[in-house]
């Protein structure tokens, strides 16, 4: 759609010029603002090469490896401690029958995954910089809150994981705020590890997760699950027998896949990279092994989902509380199943738990470093904040470990994983303030030139999107009316208010950014002032 640009002072009865341009962008966005520099400080102290290797016409395995390191750590938050909690409870309440749930959520989480990369690829700047050039002040500043909310939840659930893995591998004599302390020590240690170079610290990254998947792998070897069950699960989507529990289930596994903050550090991880953005060719090449990359390391997190579900629908399901109970008296053990595998320990020999309580340390630990990753992004992406990590770290660790470490002194395992349950419902509601702005922007062409969206990929992910949020949303009414209270109800209503209004506004802009130019109020008034200008006549001067 062309628009006039009118020249000259009429008023002084000079000629009216004009000029036909293309529009680039709907007018509620800021045109002019894609090509941006790196002006993150967090990661990016060097960039990876990319070698040049024209042997192959389409592949070279050498350039996989250059590119292989951001989809990695962008897994690593399928698997942290709240996505084994989401394993362990579906395997133990619905056996193999929601495995299918998982395998859904994960492809979902890659498609997801692809347009945080290929924005991060093409603009040169992540998630939290666009929305900081793209939204107004005010929608800017509830934005980074909802999404630190989002942080700060997933960092209470690696803070919580690995208190119960210390726990665990001490046989209880590390009590659990002893854990919860131990946690901001070592994290504060291995974050900075980076100081030794970028690859190294992929590479640490990429043998905690190796660790996930031999104690994991080891625990489903050690179990011997039923394989024609399993694939059955997996690849029949249908639920038999299933009720309101199972139901439940599947909404947790989605919420606890798809994480909202993951989509804002992939879409920075993808920067340290060296990648001539001027070159289309290099940019065409980025996205593909960026994906090939993504895809790979999203199965090998699959497989250890699919390792803890199995294990626990073998070990557990069918099987009454009394016999479980009576497992555990016999092993003088009172505590109970949820995220510790205490259960594998007492069926199949103490090297289960302890090995267990490995995996579980690994998943926290390094959970717990991307986590932090992901705030620095986010506060410098939003406020344009040059914090050192230091002092990022130590704010949203304090934050996160405050409440986990008073639950830790004056309650037990039990109130910490309810928690979970609890952090799992805020980490869903903040999933919109992920998905719409990584939709919207990755739909307009003044930002991603020719590789913006497709009309297959604006309508395939305007119906994921809507169908994620809906999921999500649903087991978050599901956890308030399990509450019981009519003032918490009356909060929630009123706050529900609240949010539906700002998610309402993303997307009124993310509808408008996918061509329904309807909506865009301050275009058609532009365009009738336009039109009114034209048709005025002209004076000679």
């Amino acid at each position: 759609m062309s628009v006039s640009l009118i020249s000259g002072d009429m008023a002084q009865g000079k000629a009216v010029e004009t000029t036909q341009t293309q529009r680039g962008a709907p007018s509620v966005f800021p045109e002019g603002q894609n090509g941006g520099t790196d002006v993150s400080s967090t990661y990016f102290h060097h960039k990876v090469p990319i070698p040049d290797d024209d042997s192959q016409m389409w592949f070279s395995f050498r350039k996989l490896w250059a590119f292989t390191g951001p989809g990695f750590l962008m897994s690593i938050a399928y698997l942290d401690p709240g996505n084994i909690e989401s394993d362990l409870q579906s395997g133990a309440k619905a056996g193999f029958k929601l495995l299918w749930v998982l395998l859904g959520a994960t492809i979902i989480g890659l498609l997801l995954q692809r347009l945080a990369a290929r924005l991060g690829v093409v603009t040169g700047m992540h998630l939290a910089e666009v929305c900081n050039r793209q939204y107004p002040t005010v929608p800017r500043i509830v934005l980074w809150l909802m999404v630190e909310l989002a942080i700060i939840g997933s960092d209470m659930q690696e803070v919580i994981g690995c208190a119960i893995a210390f726990n665990l591998l001490s046989s209880g004599r590390i009590p659990l705020w002893g854990g919860v302390l131990i946690t901001i020590i070592d994290t504060f240690v291995f974050l900075f590890l980076d100081k030794y170079g970028l690859r190294k610290l992929e590479a640490f990254f990429g043998v905690l997760i190796t660790i996930m998947a031999i104690t994991f792998g080891y625990e489903y070897v050690t179990v011997r699950p039923d394989q024609g069950e399993l694939l059955k699960g997996m690849f029949m989507p249908y639920c038999e027998g299933c009720g309101p529990v199972q139901l439940e289930q599947a909404v947790g596994i989605v919420g606890a896949v798809i994480m909202p903050h993951n989509i804002y550090l992939h879409s920075a991880l993808v920067k340290s990279r060296q990648i001539d953005r001027s070159s289309k060719k290099e940019l065409k090449e980025a996205n593909k092994y960026f994906f090939i990359e993504s895809t790979i390391a999203l199965f090998l997190s699959f497989l250890i989902n699919v390792f803890v579900v199995a294990v626990f629908a073998e070990a557990v399901y069918g099987r009454t509380n009394i016999e479980v109970v009576r497992v555990f008296l016999t092993q003088h053990r009172m505590l109970p199943l949820s995220l510790q595998g205490v259960v594998l320990g007492c069926i199949f020999g103490p090297a289960a738990l302890y090995i267990w309580a490995v995996g579980i340390l690994a998943a926290g630990q390094s959970s717990t470093m991307t986590g932090t990753y992901s705030g620095q992004f986010v506060m410098e992406g939003f406020l344009n904040l040059r914090w050192s990590r230091f002092s990022r770290v130590l704010l949203t660790r304090s934050i996160a470990i405050t409440p986990t470490l008073l639950v830790a002194i004056f309650q037990d395992v039990t109130h910490l994983t309810g928690m979970n349950d609890f952090l799992n419902v805020l980490q869903s509601m903040q999933l919109p303030f992920a998905l719409i702005p990584i939709l919207t922007f990755t739909s307009l062409s003044s930002l991603m030139s020719e590789f913006a969206n497709g009309l297959f990929w604006k309508i395939g992910g305007g119906v994921v999107i809507l169908l994620v949020c809906c999921i999500n949303m649903y087991f978050v009414v599901i956890y308030v009316t399990s509450l019981n209270s009519v003032w918490l109800y009356v909060l929630a209503a009123c706050l529900c208010i609240a949010y539906l209004g700002f998610v309402g506004y993303l997307t009124w802009l993310c509808l408008i950014a996918l061509g329904v130019s309807c909506l865009d109020v301050t275009c058609r008034v532009r365009d009738d002032t336009t039109v009114l200008i034209e048709q005025q006549p002209e004076f000679d001067s």
